[in-house]
């Protein structure tokens, strides 16, 4: 499971670094800034994740010898070997040199922010921008997948979406970041041990089916599990389930104890959870949950609640560990500023595209967060912390400018925390625990206005560039591109 490692990047990552190499800028100092462009799922946030396991690739970044023997054999598609022998040399000794500071795991973010920064020699910058983007690309897009699933269900969701999740290593770090986003627990019983996640799970149809006849079946269940009984319903026929579930139920309230629930995992789940409810209190089992399940995700969860289903929790697996729908948040990692050697000025570097989207904001940059009295956030500032800041001032158009919020005199933080230091990690241990990040996403979006938390046409949230910054951006853009001011 152990895939921290520097070979897990594209290969132009290393190409390039030879070439900085070869041509000599090795000492020269960059600033990346990894960001995404839109807002997931249509949504109106993002919940961050992702930076615990980037710490750990900055830990474990060393290249072993059969690393190198590897890169030594990949043919240059001219002839020759691609890497040369020198550069696998100095390789052979490489320490990353970088400072990284990130928002922490939890952190309600929104689209063109930063969310993390790396600073360094440029070469080093380079080596973790792939690997880097896949971690916080993708449990970022896990983690606000189930933030919109549990602020749908109001009530506990477990997670469970291993078996269809991509790969091993995708289902462990996909349990976590769900988790992050606010499951209460996990199937995952890897991920419980690596992350400490709270683990849960029941039984499921071929326990039923393994047995004479069901009712049988949960008998045997409830002998074995008298703490944790929760009976699946729906293997032969949910009526009849219900029934049995009933039948073993008032068993064990004779004997002290509570069946906890049952769990209905197809059909009209509405319906029959209603259905289920009314069977449940008419035999007096009122304090026996209903747990639904079945390709669950934020839409289905709210139509349910919507028709009056009572629900105990609900499991979400497939549209969770996979987030459907949207198969990848769309972060990118971009040069922003270069200081070369024996130099103590930054120069500002852009990226200029036919798509306004793509334009890149220049210089070393922080985000302030701006706080309404009440505690409600009420805007985001990008910032070069390297630059005076007009304070409280942003302009939201990236390209015209027009569109102005003022957040002057309103109380703010600033988002981006030390993640590592000349390449060693020093993140807190409270910002690498998952069940933190959980408490923080939930204070977090506690802060955010209902409008921006709904999950169709979600209002958006003012994110802006500090007016300064804005119209350097601007001259640069025009400089670039030849145009007179």
């Amino acid at each position: 499971m152990n895939l921290n490692q520097p070979l897990l990047t594209d290969l132009y990552q290393l190409t390039m670094a030879q070439g900085y190499w070869e041509c000599g800028k090795i000492d020269t100092e960059a600033c990346f800034h990894m960001y995404f462009r839109d807002y997931p799922f249509k949504g109106g946030y993002a919940v961050a994740c992702g930076m615990s396991q980037l710490a750990e690739l900055v830990d474990g970044f060393t290249f072993s010898e059969d690393d190198l023997a590897y890169l030594g054999s990949i043919p240059a598609p001219g002839g020759g070997k691609l890497f040369k022998p020198e550069f696998l040399d100095y390789l052979r000794n490489f320490k990353l040199s970088v400072d990284i500071d990130a928002v922490v795991e939890g952190e309600i973010v929104f689209p063109y922010e930063p969310l993390v920064r790396v600073k360094g020699p440029i070469m080093d910058c380079q080596l973790l921008e792939t690997a880097l983007l896949n971690c916080v690309n993708f449990e970022t897009l896990i983690a606000t997948k189930a933030a919109r699933v549990c602020l749908a269900a109001e009530a506990p969701v477990a997670e469970f979406g291993l078996r269809r999740a991509q790969g091993a290593a995708g289902g462990v770090w996909a349990s976590r970041a769900s988790v992050v986003g606010g499951c209460s627990s996990t199937s995952n019983v890897l991920a419980g041990k690596m992350f400490n996640l709270p683990v849960s799970g029941t039984h499921a149809h071929s326990w039923v089916m393994s047995f004479p006849d069901e009712l049988t079946a949960f008998r045997a269940y409830a002998e074995a599990f008298p703490t944790n009984c929760v009976l699946l319903v729906d293997t032969y026929d949910v009526v009849q389930g219900v029934k049995n579930a009933i039948t073993v139920g008032l068993e064990m309230r004779q004997r002290g104890q509570k069946l906890t629930g049952i769990r209905i995992d197809s059909g009209d789940l509405s319906w029959l959870a209603k259905m289920a409810r009314a069977m449940l209190d008419e035999a007096g089992l009122t304090d026996c949950g209903i747990v639904l399940s079945n390709d669950l995700d934020e839409y289905t969860i709210h139509s349910i609640r919507e028709e009056g289903a009572q629900v105990m929790s609900w499991g979400v697996g497939t549209k969770l560990a996979t987030a459907y729908e949207q198969p990848s948040l769309g972060g990118v990692y971009k040069l922003s500023a270069t200081k070369p050697a024996g130099s103590e000025e930054w120069i500002d570097h852009v990226k200029i595209s036919e798509s306004s989207a793509k334009l890149t904001t220049p210089g070393v940059l922080n985000v302030r967060r701006y706080y309404f009295e009440d505690g409600h956030i009420a805007g985001d500032m990008v910032f070069d912390t390297n630059a005076s800041v007009n304070e409280g001032e942003i302009i939201i158009d990236p390209m015209d400018g027009l569109r102005r919020k003022n957040l002057s005199g309103k109380q703010y933080r600033e988002l981006l925390v030390p993640l590592a230091r000349n390449g060693k990690t020093v993140l807190a241990d409270e910002h690498r625990d998952a069940m933190a990040a959980r408490q923080r996403a939930q204070e977090g979006l506690a802060t955010l206005d209902e409008s921006q938390k709904r999950t169709l046409n979600p209002h958006t949230y003012p994110v802006g560039l500090d007016k300064d910054l804005f119209e350097r951006r601007r001259d640069l853009v025009a400089r670039l591109r030849g145009i007179s001011r």
